[in-house]
């Protein structure tokens, strides 16, 4: 590629932030108001002498950065970026990671980051409320073994004690990844005995942090997460269970 080309190349990569970057500055400013609808496309293209593919990329770049409310069949309107919105925009990224080996490693990890640090905090500053929160989630989890209830009421336990912390960012990527993990693990020979198997460590795990028993939390947490992580390893593939074991929501964690 010769240097004119090279150059012109990269002005066509760099058009689109230029652009995002140039209306993200009047938003920040005041400018352009929350709420503002952005001019009609071909009002854009002539105001950046840009394509309308060029365009329709800056938008897009907004919007992924929480600049930018595109939805709703109407035209873009302006917004301000809260931690909900980006995280949200990410979302589908870090989902496209889970069907990949290597990606649903790194979550796996991260999630196991997110809880044991999770079941450490909730035992140090659980209060009345939250531990009667926590007991009914493993109520109902206890509840549902055998059926295919559980793999709901599991998430919910995990989310109840996630929920301790009082930390939004943590709960938010909880929400955006962890409950779709575990939605989507492949289902297991018998569902009743890893349900029991989940559940017993589920009130381990209760009755450390009602105890206070930090040390405790956490190691039983930790032992719970990889003792999942390897029964889901070790599933059988798809269409070697019972089709009545399909409907149970995967592996239980």
């Amino acid at each position: 590629m010769t240097e004119d080309n090279a150059s012109t190349a990269h002005r066509a990569r760099s058009a689109p932030d230029a652009i995002a970057e140039a209306l993200i500055g009047e938003i920040r400013s005041g400018g352009l108001a929350a709420g503002t609808p952005l001019p009609p496309e071909r009002e854009l293209c002539e105001r950046f002498d840009a394509s309308r593919p060029t365009v329709r990329e800056a938008l897009a770049l907004m919007q992924m950065r929480g600049f930018l409310d595109a939805g709703g069949g109407r035209r873009p309107r302006t917004t301000r970026p809260s931690l909900q919105t980006i995280l949200l925009a990410a979302a589908d990224h870090i989902r496209d990671l889970m069907g990949d080996a290597e990606g649903g490693a790194h979550l796996e990890q991260m999630r196991q980051f997110i809880e044991t640090g999770a079941a450490r905090e909730a035992a140090m500053r659980r209060d009345r409320l939250q531990l009667a929160r926590l007991q009914d989630a493993l109520d109902r989890n206890e509840a549902a073994i055998g059926t295919a209830r559980f793999a709901e009421t599991d998430i919910a336990f995990h989310r109840a004690l996630v929920s301790i912390v009082g930390n939004p960012v943590i709960l938010t990527l909880h929400d955006m990844f962890v409950s779709a993990m575990l939605a989507q693990r492949p289902p297991v020979d018998d569902p009743a005995r890893y349900d029991a198997i989940a559940h017993d460590e589920h009130r381990a795990i209760y009755e450390a942090v009602l105890g206070g028993d930090v040390i405790a939390a956490t190691d039983v947490m930790d032992r719970h997460l990889a003792r999942s992580y390897r029964a889901r390893l070790k599933a059988p593939k798809s269409g070697l269970a019972p089709a009545d074991n399909r409907s149970q929501g995967g592996i239980r964690q």
